[in-house]
């Protein structure tokens, strides 16, 4: 069960960005202001958590919700899709193609854009990672990308059935790839960090897929793999990502036709 939720209300963290991080799997939630209204990043993953959202989102500014976006399918990230809809009809929900998400209307492969009117965000799926659809939302006029849960801050990056722990490492590159010196990262859970931290993550990442990668090559078992590795992260936590790379580093080639 989720800790109990300790509403902070969202904070300001740029020029008309607010970022709210609830107690309840301790995600976070922001909000970008433009002439037309707000945009919301992420929705929650329950009834409670949505309605003390929706209350504080309500406390934070009168100005309509114009827009929904998902930077991935977790029912964490998007269990308020619904709520949102019923009280907007047609309102955008983006999403990346690749994701599952309920209620999502508008969807790309690459690249989108959320136009505001005075500022425009860019939604970008870097490649896949925590899931096959994850995607980042760059506010280029502040200098700040939500990163999703592709960047962890309050606990190790999490390697779920749906991960790819062997492409992870070069979808975070593209994100580096995003990044100034001076960039604001907000992660998916816990406290927002900087380039530095994104760049540190990725080598423990890429570790990880390193790692995998040998196991697989050197024919140690997937039932030996934990105890043969040496990684950066609480092994426990690694099971997941273990099941899921040794699934597709060990997929038989397709057999080339006889000449």
């Amino acid at each position: 069960m989720p800790t109990p939720i300790v509403d902070q209300g969202f904070a300001e963290v740029a020029e008309r960005v607010w970022v709210a991080r609830y107690a309840a799997w301790d995600v976070n939630v922001t909000v970008v202001e433009g002439e037309r209204g707000l945009v919301v990043v992420d929705t929650m993953g329950s009834d409670e958590t949505v309605h003390v959202l929706r209350d504080d989102l309500r406390r934070l500014s009168r100005r309509d919700v114009v827009g929904v976006v998902n930077t991935h399918e977790h029912f964490d990230h998007v269990h308020g899709n619904g709520h949102f809809a019923d009280e907007r009809p047609g309102l955008p929900i983006h999403a990346h193609e690749g994701a599952d998400v309920p209620s999502a209307n508008r969807t790309f492969s690459s690249v989108g854009t959320v136009d505001l009117g005075d500022r425009v965000l860019e939604l970008v799926h870097p490649g896949r990672g925590h899931t096959g659809g994850d995607l980042v939302v760059r506010v280029p006029d502040c200098d700040v990308v939500l990163a999703g849960d592709l960047v962890e801050e309050s606990a190790p990056p999490s390697y779920g059935t749906d991960c790819f722990p062997v492409e992870w490492p070069e979808t975070l590159d593209m994100v580096v790839g995003l990044l100034t010196p001076g960039t604001l990262v907000v992660p998916g859970h816990g406290a927002s960090v900087d380039r530095q931290f994104v760049l540190d993550q990725r080598d423990d990442v890429g570790t990880v897929a390193e790692t995998l990668r040998d196991l697989v090559t050197r024919g140690v078992g997937e039932a030996e793999a934990l105890e043969a590795g040496t990684w950066p992260f609480p092994a426990e936590g690694l099971r997941k990502a273990v099941a899921r790379a040794y699934a597709q580093l060990e997929r038989p080639r397709p057999q080339l036709p006889m000449a």
